[in-house]
């Protein structure tokens, strides 16, 4: 018997997602502990020649007789040169019974939509019900993914975009005309950031970006960027700040300088990180409990966000 592999396009991805249906599914998804999920390998090697590391990213898991898969993942920070994203990849997705590869699909767009997905869970658990500003720090790929997830869980009306590059940041207000929300370029991030109810950070920064000092009580604080030990989005006064929680204890720990370094220099302990994302979607630990309390959400990304992400496509798409 012939089994036909699908093939689930970045075209397809793009159009054909529903934020609040993905992000219902994340929440499902780690409300329990059924799919296995072990430690991703994480390998960086050399590309001498654009002068900076590479990194390849193996994330398995696997739904006992029910589904499977595997994301493929390189990670090239210097692509900018070649006008190509940073992330580039292919999730295989397979039968978990037979073993069949059921769909490869586009990880590049799959990745942007469940880690944008991923952080407005968070934001569901951790930011105030009546948030309806946003910060976008970066202007990559994940941006406007970001920017439109947390407005599905959060009435969004004001978005103001910080890049590097301000034309990049213009572009992304540009294309967000057609999302009624009221959108600004912003030239310093300390104009803003005490301003916001949410502060969304994607960046490949090895400095902080974020500064505790411009922090207001009530903020919420979403990193997605900064996937290395050595990266850092935010500094020492806003994780003093702040009541810290993660996307998995697994991998989350040790993948991020954000993380990382604070613990490493003592500024933060394992015992202070509030939650993970099974135990805020198993109802055993609260996300936010004061409204004056400020909120720091690090997103590592998961497998199994992966595999919920795979199946919420395949499903989508053969049903068609």
């Amino acid at each position: 018997m012939m089994f036909n592999t699908v093939q689930i396009t970045t075209e397809y991805i793009e159009a054909n997602t529903d934020f609040s249906t993905l992000i219902t599914n994340l929440k499902v998804g780690f409300s329990t502990k059924e799919t296995i999920v072990p430690i991703r390998h994480h390998h960086n090697f050399p590309n001498p020649a654009v002068n900076t590391e590479s990194t390849l990213l193996l994330m398995p898991a696997w739904n006992p007789s029910n589904d499977a898969g595997v994301k493929v993942i390189t990670v090239s920070p210097k692509n900018g040169q070649y006008n190509l994203p940073s992330i580039q990849g292919t999730y295989i997705y397979i039968d978990a019974k037979k073993g069949i590869v059921k769909a490869l699909l586009e990880a590049k767009s799959l990745t942007a939509k469940r880690t944008a997905a991923a952080s407005a869970l968070a934001s569901f658990y951790l930011s105030r019900k009546n948030s309806n500003s946003l910060l976008m720090i970066g202007t990559g790929a994940l941006s406007i993914n970001l920017i439109r997830a947390h407005a599905s869980v959060r009435h969004i009306k004001k978005v103001y975009v910080w890049g590097r590059n301000p034309e990049k940041a213009r572009a992304i207000c540009n294309k967000l005309i057609a999302d009624n929300f009221i959108t600004e370029v912003v030239e310093h991030i300390e104009d803003k950031v005490s301003e916001v109810d949410i502060i969304s950070c994607a960046t490949l920064s090895k400095t902080p970006l974020i500064l505790g000092k411009f922090l207001k009580p009530g903020q919420h604080i979403d990193l997605v960027g900064a996937y290395k030990k050595d990266m850092r989005e935010t500094d020492d006064a806003t994780v003093k700040k702040a009541s810290v929680f993660i996307d998995t204890f697994q991998s989350g720990l040790n993948e991020s300088g954000d993380i990382a370094i604070p613990i490493a220099n003592g500024i933060l302990s394992v015992a202070e990180i509030k939650a993970d994302f099974f135990q805020l979607c198993s109802n055993e630990r609260p996300g936010r409990t004061r409204e004056s309390e400020i909120t720091m959400f690090k997103s590592v990304g998961h497998a199994l966000e992966d595999l919920i992400a795979a199946r919420y496509y395949y499903e989508k798409f053969i049903n068609e």
